[in-house]
C-alpha cells in the first residue's frame, strides 16, 4: 500500500530516485513506525511521515518521523553519533523506525548533570579556551562546553531552553591568549545580548537544535559554504531530557539557547536556581541568546 511519507530532494539525492520510488510505494517503509523525535508510535500508511536521512562518515540510516513532529531533511552528524543512533533507534525491537538496516557500533560516554538536567562537554570548532596560569609560549587547549537543558519561564509561558557555558575563557582561532571573547564570537554568528528574560529572543535562521529518538543530539550550525549544516556542539552520548521539555520543544518546534562566558552561570541542580543565575548573568551584561528551530527546520 502506498505510504503517507514526505521525501524531501534532499533525501532523494542521496537514497537515490529508485529507492525513494520503493518508500513511496510502501515496498520499504515500515506502516507502523516510533517517530525518531518524540519517540510516540506512528503510522505512515495513516498519518505524514517525514523520512529523516542521518549521515555519518562511512554510514547512512534513514529514520521515520511525524510530519508534524519534523520535515524530510538530511542530517550529517559523527560516525559515533551516528551508530549511537542505530542503537537508540532499535532499542529491543528490530522492526520500527529505520530502513534500511545498518550495522551499528556505539557512542562513548559524557559527563551527566544532576536528575533532570543534562550536562556534556564538547569543544566548539576552531575555538581555542585560554591557558589558565600558562607557562610562557604554551599552546591554548580547547575550550570544553557544558550544556544544560531546563524548562524557562517567559511572559507566562515555559519554553525550553539550552545554557551553554564554557570551563575557560575563549579566544579567536590563531590567537594565543587575550580577552574572553566567547559573547562576540556568538553576536558575530546572530545571537543578541540579553539584559532581562522578559521575551523570547529572535529566531537564528541557519542554526537548529537536533533532538532526536526523543534525546538531545547535537547544536547544528551553518556551513559557510551553504551545505547541510554541521554540529557545533554534539553529544558523546544522546542526552535524555525531561517528558516536559521534550512536550515544550515540540510544542513550540523551537529551543532558546542561552550562552555565557565561563563562571556565569554554574551548575544549578534546580530550574529555579539556573533561571536565578540566567538573570543575574543578564543583569550584568554576561549573557546572549537566540532562538533556533528544533532538528534543523
Amino acid at each position: 500500500m502506498p505510504r503517507m511519507l514526505d521525501v524531501s530532494d534532499a533525501v532523494r539525492a542521496e537514497i537515490g530516485d529508485e529507492e525513494a520510488d520503493r518508500l513511496l510505494a510502501g515496498q520499504n517503509a515500515p506502516g507502523s513506525y516510533d517517530c525518531t523525535s518524540c519517540r510516540t508510535p506512528g503510522d505512515s500508511e495513516q498519518e505524514r511521515t517525514s523520512t529523516v536521512l542521518f549521515i555519518g562518515d562511512e554510514t547512512a540510516v534513514l529514520a521515520f518521523a511525524h510530519a508534524t513532529c519534523l520535515p524530510s531533511q538530511v542530517v550529517q552528524v559523527t560516525e559515533e553519533q551516528l551508530r549511537g543512533a542505530v542503537r537508540s533507534i532499535n532499542g529491543d525491537t528490530s522492526p520500527s523506525g529505520r530502513v534500511p538496516e545498518q550495522t551499528p557500533p556505539q557512542w562513548s560516554a559524557t559527563e551527566q548533570a544532576p536528575p533532570q538536567w543534562n550536562a556534556t562537554e564538547q569543544a566548539p570548532p576552531q575555538w581555542n579556551a585560554t591557558e589558565q596560569a600558562a607557562p610562557q609560549r604554551a599552546v591554548p587547549e580547547q575550550a570544553v562546553l557544558g550544556i544544560t537543558s531546563g524548562l524557562v519561564l517567559i511572559a507566562g509561558e515555559l519554553h525550553p531552553a539550552l545554557v551553554v557555558e564554557p570551563t575557560a575563557p575563549i579566544v579567536r582561532p590563531g590567537s594565543l591568549g587575550g580577552s574572553d571573547e566567547f559573547l562576540p564570537l556568538l553576536i558575530e554568528q546572530g545571537y543578541v545580548p540579553v539584559t532581562e528574560l522578559a521575551a523570547v529572543p529572535p529566531v537564528l535562521h541557519g542554526w537548529s537544535v537536533l533532538l532526536a529518538v526523543g534525546q538531545l543530539h547535537a547544536v547544528l550550525q551553518p556551513q559557510a559554504n551553504g551545505g547541510q549544516p554541521v554540529a557545533w556542539w554534539q553529544a558523546h552520548q544522546p542526552l535524555q531530557v525531561t517528558d516536559g521539555w521534550r512536550a515544550a520543544a515540540n510544542k513550540h518546534q523551537q529551543v532558546i539557547m542561552f550562552a555565557a562566558p565561563v563562571g556565569s552561570i554554574g551548575r544549578q541542580p534546580r530550574e529555579d536556581l539556573l533561571r536565578d543565575a540566567l538573570d543575574k548573568a543578564a543583569a550584568g551584561g554576561r549573557l546572549v541568546a537566540a532562538t533556533l528551530p528544533l532538528a534543523g527546520t
